[in-house]
């Protein structure tokens, strides 16, 4: 008879696996949030079960209970669950195959239309909503919304990965959403059943001594770390089959304007867009 029992993780053993630290620290407290949070790992395979609307109004709910800039609340997000509109989506964002697998693809926007449209009604200036300043809370408050939603969907048991890949083909994306101007598609969120087949495991990140510094910043001091995370992280590599290390791969990433598949135009796309950017 097969065993059905299920080793419960340890929270010793879930912020080990978050660094694959050799010598781990017990962590000084412990909750079912931080469980969450140190389990999440991106999910690219999906069973074609659907995400309900009581769900989906539930994630978003969470998602609006993050923190927003001067209350400006300057976010939207659309829920795409139509199979030809992912198709199309999908084909602007690298034809990734867990796009047409999971059952809802959440596109987190940037809003300054409704503000500009309260505007309008009152025959109020908005010239601030004109500034870099104001673009990037517009981009700060939909990461904060969509990582809420992110945690309240893993809670449940859902999988989700980001997809920036949207912004290879911004106006695009645009025209199919019908995004009116000043709303500006920031990142995708796929949101469904993760596939229990997927062997895919968490992904360690650099030691908190790479990126946690003291009162002021110390560059030289991380340089050990990140040497010693090299080491870690190749084993991950070896054990999802992908090559070269992890200097490699981001410095790869950025090596040219090339390696952004588009996004290097991003300033004249949100400027297509209406965010002038002052």
């Amino acid at each position: 008879m097969a065993d059905m029992t299920q080793t419960v993780p340890t929270p010793t053993h879930l912020v080990q696996q978050r660094y694959r630290d050799p010598q781990p620290t017990e962590p000084a407290d412990w909750n079912p949030v931080l469980q969450v949070l140190h389990e999440h790992r991106s999910v690219r395979r999906y069973l074609p079960d659907p995400v309900s609307d009581d769900t989906l109004r539930l994630l978003i709910s969470a998602a609006q209970s993050a923190p927003t800039s001067s209350n400006l609340q300057v976010w939207s997000v659309i829920a795409v669950r139509d199979t030809e509109r992912k198709e199309r989506l999908a084909a602007l964002a690298g034809n990734q195959a867990h796009i047409l697998q999971a059952p809802v693809l959440l596109v987190w926007t940037a809003d300054f239309a409704r503000l500009r449209q309260l505007a309008d009604d009152q025959e109020a200036p908005l010239d601030g909503a004109d500034y870099l300043e104001s673009s990037y809370v517009g981009f700060i408050d939909a990461a904060l919304a969509a990582q809420n939603a992110v945690v309240a969907a893993e809670s449940l048991g859902l999988g989700t990965v980001y997809l920036g890949a949207l912004r290879n083909h911004p106006e695009d994306v645009a025209a199919e959403l019908n995004l009116p101007p000043q709303v500006f598609a920031v990142f995708g969120l796929l949101v469904g059943h993760p596939d229990p087949t997927e062997d895919a495991r968490v992904k360690p990140r650099l030691p908190q001594a790479a990126v946690l510094h003291h009162e002021t910043y110390d560059l030289t001091a991380q340089r050990e770390h990140v040497t010693a995370y090299e080491s870690r992280i190749a084993e991950f590599y070896a054990e999802q089959q992908l090559s070269h290390s992890w200097t490699e791969r981001v410095l790869a990433r950025l090596a040219s304007a090339a390696s952004l598949n588009g996004r290097h135009r991003l300033r004249t796309s949100l400027e297509n867009h209406g965010f002038h950017l002052k």
